[in-house]
């Protein structure tokens, strides 16, 4: 059993058909949608019962089961345009650039949901951790690269290094502002304010990444501040600096594997692997 295809009904005219998709989705298919959207999903005709899919995961190379579906979701993500499949008895049913962009938009939730579907946006809003543009970061462009061997040109440990280092320095308001400041509201009618006047939490990130930037060294700490401050990309190190091409990338290695033993991030757990349980009577 296959699924019913919208295609097998449509014309063989070039003219551009237009699709009416509808702002709310069953709750089959909208939970078929959004298990489509994990990296390498499709999903199959159950070849044991008839009317349903099957779902599955194999963007890590290994085939594994994601759940079982009515394939009247599928039909109906297909009718929206919300999904698409080639021809073919076998054929699998994916997601469409039309179905991310829709999951992007419901995630935003009602701040940003139009710019969020043509961005790849994170944060909460916060001091801590604004709304960016993940696309942008030359980090997460770093975790997803991958070497000939098919390691990542860096690790979870090295990349959440480099993120702390960012949050800190947007927390500490250390990088230059592009815009005007509307966060301080002043009613005194004052000049600016002095950095004492600082909150806490902003002299206490200003302290930590003195800290790190003190225990990677003066050689390589401009670099991280233009890595994870000025979110400048590889190329535009190597060109400012007069580096060899694809020579920033083996220095930016070393930094943030300093900066991670600096904040204690290790690539792997360490330690053993069972330990005796402890009550709190042990300690009376």
């Amino acid at each position: 059993m296959n699924i019913s295809r919208i295609g097998q009904t449509r014309s063989t005219s070039r003219r551009p058909v237009s699709v009416s998709v509808p702002t709310e989705l069953g709750r089959d298919a909208a939970r078929l949608l959004t298990a489509l959207d994990a990296e390498g999903a499709y999903a199959l005709a159950d070849p044991l019962t008839e009317g349903d899919i099957i779902v599955r995961n194999g963007g890590d190379g290994i085939s594994v089961s994601r759940g079982r579906y009515l394939a009247q979701a599928g039909q109906t993500l297909l009718s929206c345009d919300l999904a698409e499949q080639a021809d073919g008895r076998r054929a699998r049913l994916t997601i469409s650039a039309a179905g991310r962009a829709r999951l992007r938009r419901e995630r935003a939730g009602r701040d940003t949901p139009y710019l969020a579907q043509h961005l790849d946006l994170e944060g909460r809003g916060e001091p801590s951790r604004p709304v960016r543009d993940t696309s942008e970061s030359p980090l997460a462009w770093m975790a997803r690269r991958r070497d000939r061997d098919g390691t990542p040109l860096i690790d979870a440990a090295c990349f959440e290094a480099g993120e702390r280092l960012r949050r800190d320095m947007t927390m500490g308001a250390l990088m230059p502002r592009m815009g005007s400041d509307w966060s301080g509201v002043k009613v005194d009618g004052g000049g600016p304010r002095d950095p004492s006047a600082g909150s806490d939490a902003m002299l206490a990130a200003r302290q930590r990444v003195r800290a790190a930037l003190s225990a990677v060294g003066s050689d390589l700490s401009g670099l991280l501040i233009d890595l994870c401050g000025f979110v400048k990309g590889l190329e535009m190190i190597e060109a400012e600096r007069r580096w060899p091409a694809r020579s920033a990338k083996v220095v930016i290695r070393i930094a943030l594997a300093r900066l991670a033993e600096h904040y204690g991030l290790e690539r792997e757990a360490v330690g053993p692997s069972q330990s005796r349980l402890r009550l709190w009577r042990d300690h009376a």
